[in-house]
């Protein structure tokens, strides 16, 4: 199993194609993005060129690529509003692991340390994510990797006919300064 990551530095019209299926795709869909309700959840989004460029503005995107195939995303931004503890210096982290084929594999782990990596070149301290309650598995990868609780944003997100928490938690790159 071979796993390489690229920095996104000029977003194409195939990789928007792919990143709509990841976004439209019903399985992800819980796990990718808050859902304030029913209605939302089963919203479609559309990405365009446009968007990812857009995005690329305050995000820092890595491909994931599983034997030569692109599987998954991972980005970070530094400091954005949606902080739960507001620290200077703290990135925030996503992933998505789009492809079955990446899934369940230990590609979360290899991704999140890459990505730790990054964050640490660029001289920050701190890593902050939320990870909704109902996603164990993401939560049992980010534990094995010594992140901790923090807080719980109660009714975060709409899945399986009702509300779930966002739990939010954090990992110090160090030394904590």
């Amino acid at each position: 199993m071979n796993i390489n990551f690229t920095k996104l530095t000029e977003p194409a019209s195939t990789l928007v194609d792919v990143f709509n299926r990841w976004e439209n795709d019903p399985s992800l869909i819980p796990l990718t993005r808050p859902n304030p309700n029913k209605s939302e959840l089963e919203r479609q989004r559309i990405i365009t060129l446009d968007n990812l460029t857009q995005r690329l503005e305050d995000h820092h995107i890595y491909l994931i690529y599983l034997d030569d195939q692109l599987i998954g995303e991972m980005n970070y931004m530094v400091d954005p509003s949606h902080l739960y503890k507001k620290e200077p210096g703290t990135a925030w982290i996503g992933i998505t692991i789009g492809e079955p084929e990446g899934r369940s594999k230990g590609v979360g782990y290899v991704a999140i340390q890459y990505l730790e990596e990054q964050i640490k070149k660029e001289g920050l301290k701190r890593i902050e994510l939320g990870v909704f309650e109902f996603n164990l598995q993401a939560q049992k990868l980010y534990q094995k990797l010594d992140y901790k609780e923090i807080g719980h944003i109660e009714e975060f997100t709409y899945w399986q006919e009702k509300l779930w928490s966002d739990i939010r938690m954090e990992k110090y790159l160090g030394d904590k300064n």
